[in-house]
């Protein structure tokens, strides 16, 4: 990893805290987009992955926020945005005031207006804008993002999300806003996948053709994007994570939060959990979400293409 650079006259300094599939993505859009980009992450390689493709590196969160205008968090909840923001050598240490943190992490949204008030008043803007589109979007700068913060927030943080996102929902002048638009994306994704892996996994049980399975679902109205999205997946016997069963572990696990915090049932995504948590106890955690396939394939008897092979990851 390369020492951090002086800044050689872009008009606005961005720090990307977070270079894993998606985080690069974005650093990738935001350099693209004509910022000086300084890049930070636990991993050291993911760093020097970065420096090697031209951009610039730091040793901890507080080195990539300083002289940054905007600082984006691509980390995966609300506690390692804790960690970002207020740990030791956090981008709030060294962060000039007026500059606007971009919180992308999935969270409750009473951790995301904690967060918020905390960073207000340091005299630094916090923008709550969790993302969706996966890590192909996110290189393509074409991502959704769900944003809520104050207008002097959306200003300040606007060249970064011209450069990453496809579509800007701007949902709200307090934070948290954004963070429950994306939890009901997240109960929806992850009920949907669980479907898809039910449906697929029971075709295979009647002994369908399951690339026919695939055809013929995708052209028919019980078609949904996460069917048409996943179950190539399956298909291949690939469960390579492009996105992981422990994600919704932990988001049908904030979902149910909510929801009990609200008095209000929520039995679809609490079933969906239910299967989350058992691919993940069964050694699956860390595969790809479509791995939940595989855990009604062992349930059931039923072979999949690579059903018979161990997880990949424990």
């Amino acid at each position: 990893m390369t020492p951090l650079a002086e800044n050689p006259g872009f008009a606005v300094v961005a720090a990307v805290i977070g270079l894993g599939s998606m985080g690069l993505g974005m650093a990738r859009s935001l350099k693209r987009a004509g910022l000086d980009v300084v890049g930070y992450d636990i991993t050291p390689a993911a760093v020097d992955r970065f420096v090697a493709e031209g951009g610039r590196g730091a040793a901890t969160p507080a080195e990539a926020a300083q002289n940054a205008d905007i600082v984006v968090s691509v980390v995966v909840n609300g506690a390692q945005t804790e960690t970002v923001l207020f740990g030791p050598q956090g981008a709030a240490d060294t962060m000039k005031p007026g500059a606007v943190f971009i919180s992308s992490a999935t969270m409750d949204p009473a951790v995301a207006r904690d967060l918020a008030a905390r960073t207000e008043a340091l005299g630094l803007l916090y923008l709550d804008a969790p993302i969706s589109g996966g890590a192909a979007k996110a290189a393509l700068g074409e991502l959704t993002i769900m944003a809520s913060g104050s207008g002097r927030a959306f200003d300040a943080a606007r060249p970064a999300l011209n450069a990453m996102a496809g579509k800007v929902y701007e949902l709200g002048d307090a934070a948290g806003t954004g963070a429950a638009f994306k939890m009901i994306n997240q109960l929806l994704a992850g009920v949907h996948i669980a479907a898809a892996c039910e449906a697929i996994s029971f075709a295979a049980k009647q002994g369908l053709d399951l690339d026919k399975v695939y055809e013929v679902i995708t052209a028919s109205a019980g078609n949904s994007w996460m069917f048409e999205n996943r179950m190539p997946h399956v298909l291949a016997g690939d469960y390579t994570p492009l996105s992981s069963i422990e994600i919704f572990v932990k988001d049908l696990g904030i979902v149910q939060d909510m929801a009990r915090s609200e008095r209000y049932p929520a039995p679809l995504s609490a079933a969906a959990l239910q299967m989350y948590l058992a691919a993940a106890g069964a050694g699956m955690g860390r595969d790809d979400d479509s791995s939940l396939a595989r855990l009604y394939a062992q349930l059931s008897g039923t072979q999949l293409p690579g059903s018979a092979k161990e997880p990949q990851s424990r």
